[in-house]
């Protein structure tokens, strides 16, 4: 295993962003919150405070989804065509992509991933989706119905913006989550209050003041940093139409039990632990390569991670060779580095859920093959791990560890009726992979997994066209696609008597 030791020096641009006095952004306006609360933001290579930001209160989420109401209702934002809607969203993307060198920068420092991660997929993927949903502004249309009304009728369905909604976005992609979000929502022209994790705020805030510079009108977008508390009062606030989560599935049903009231719209992508289904005619190289990428890629802490593998009895100990030879190439270190490919944790509470879990594979008797302990002295780094022999009564085989950790069980029979009960074994289905040189025996797999996406001699890609969602308790709604403009839409039936 690669070891970067090198403690990375911050860039002028990034500690001049650091050092500045954070606030929240409500109608266009950088204002501090009335009790003057901040909280601390840490590194999570090293655990030591880098900056802190505004912590919102009641009267800062109120102000802010007054400012959205306003400008979906009456605004210069319910006044813009499609066209032009369209453009402001293009606009976006265009300074993402000028300024992606120096994001990238704050997403390696704020949630620890490797720069060049951060710069090749996160914002190039940000870029692409903004553009892709700028183009839908000028498509969202009803349609003409006939109808066997008696007399003489025009009947139609328009598809109109939700309203406003309250956007709750994850540590693990802070800033691609709340591109995720925001681009379908504004290309259908919903306003938004957008609530970053409290672990990386700091990505959310330089986007703020390059949708101000992207001419999106105020009051469009407001942003509001803090704890689950400015969370809760958004998803409990009377003003809020929709609320749009990415999180653990316990919060989840917690949003969906506060919405209940008023019956906000809601929609939810949640936790996972998805299957990778290994047949004994799979190119094991192409095969090791590719689990390995979907379950240490962004140190695992990610929903779609590989972490469950069922591999052929005759491949798997070869298999288990190749996961491990992948895991020693991992370059360990801060974010910052240029060369690393393994970033920490993002905080030390997951830091000890994931050595929980760790010492839980052990005292439950997996067979360890490389792994299982922390790296270095200091931040929130743990080696890529890969467990073999595992069976489901373990804890690592059921539950979501997010982090890089991959639990691998021998199957023989290769019934598929059989092998989709093993893969659908969890309460999860967010992702799945199936992995043979049968093309046949992959999409007759496929069809049986119960997951929102099924890679096929692949795992972890997305492209922006994709819808992408989770079934069971991995959520519901899809984002990316078209279907991304549906969650934030809604249809009117016009039925008019001639």
């Amino acid at each position: 295993m690669n070891i970067a030791v090198t403690k990375p020096p911050m860039s002028e641009r990034l500690a001049a962003f650091v050092r500045r006095e954070h606030k929240l952004l409500i109608n266009g306006k950088w204002v501090a919150p009335q009790s003057g609360a901040r909280f601390d933001v840490f590194n999570p290579a090293d655990g030591r405070q880098i900056a802190q930001a505004a912590e919102a209160g009641a009267p800062e989420v109120d102000a802010a989804v007054r400012a959205a109401r306003d400008a979906f209702e009456t605004g210069a934002w319910a006044r813009m065509t499609p066209v032009d809607r369209g453009k402001a969203v293009w606009r976006l993307a265009d300074l993402i992509e000028q300024h992606a060198d120096e994001l990238a920068e704050i997403e390696a420092l704020d949630c620890g991933k490797p720069v060049s991660y951060a710069r090749q997929f996160d914002l190039t993927f940000s870029v692409e989706l903004l553009r892709y949903m700028a183009g839908w502004s000028t498509k969202i249309m009803g349609s003409a119905i006939p109808t066997s009304l008696p007399g003489n009728w025009h009947c139609y369905t328009m598809r109109e913006p939700v309203g406003v909604c309250g956007q709750i976005v994850p540590w693990n992609f802070p800033i691609m989550m709340a591109v995720w979000k925001l681009a379908p929502a504004l290309a259908a022209g919903c306003t938004v209050v957008l609530k970053p994790a409290e672990q990386t705020p700091l990505g959310a805030l330089r986007l703020g003041e390059l949708i101000q510079e992207a001419g999106i009108p105020d009051g469009v977008v407001n942003i509001l940093t803090g704890d689950g508390r400015v969370g809760a009062a958004l998803v409990e606030h009377k003003g809020v139409d929709k609320i749009a989560f990415t999180g653990s599935t316990e919060v989840g049903r917690l949003i969906m039990r506060n919405a209940a009231p008023d019956l906000k719209k809601v929609s939810l992508e949640l936790g996972g632990k998805s299957p990778a289904m290994v047949f004994p005619d799979a190119d094991l190289d192409l095969t090791a390569a590719g689990i390995a990428n979907g379950i240490f890629f962004n140190s695992g802490q990610c929903c779609t991670a590989s972490s469950r593998i069922f591999a052929h009895r005759k491949i798997f100990d070869k298999l288990m060779d190749g996961l491990a030879r992948e895991a020693e190439k991992a370059q360990i270190g801060p974010g910052l580095l240029p060369d690393t490919t393994l970033g920490p944790l993002i905080s030390d509470e997951q830091f000890q859920k994931v050595n929980g879990y760790l010492e839980s594979g052990v005292s439950e008797g997996a067979e360890l093959v490389t792994g299982g302990e922390r790296w270095g002295n200091e931040g929130y780094f743990v080696k890529p791990t890969v467990f073999a022999n595992t069976t489901d009564s373990m804890r690592i085989m059921r539950e979501e560890i997010f982090g890089p950790v991959v639990c691998a069980t021998p199957f023989d029979d290769e019934d598929l009726d059989q092998l989709a009960a093993m893969a659908n074994d969890t309460e999860y289905g967010l992702g799945a992979s199936v992995w043979t040189r049968d093309i046949g025996t992959a999409h007759q797999l496929a069809r049986k997994i119960k997951a929102g996406t099924v890679w096929i001699n692949s795992h972890l890609p997305n492209d922006v066209a994709l819808p992408f969602g989770g079934y069971k308790q991995s959520g519901f709604g899809r984002e990316m696609g078209y279907e991304a403009i549906e969650l934030y839409t809604q249809v009117k039936t016009v039925a008019a008597n001639l």
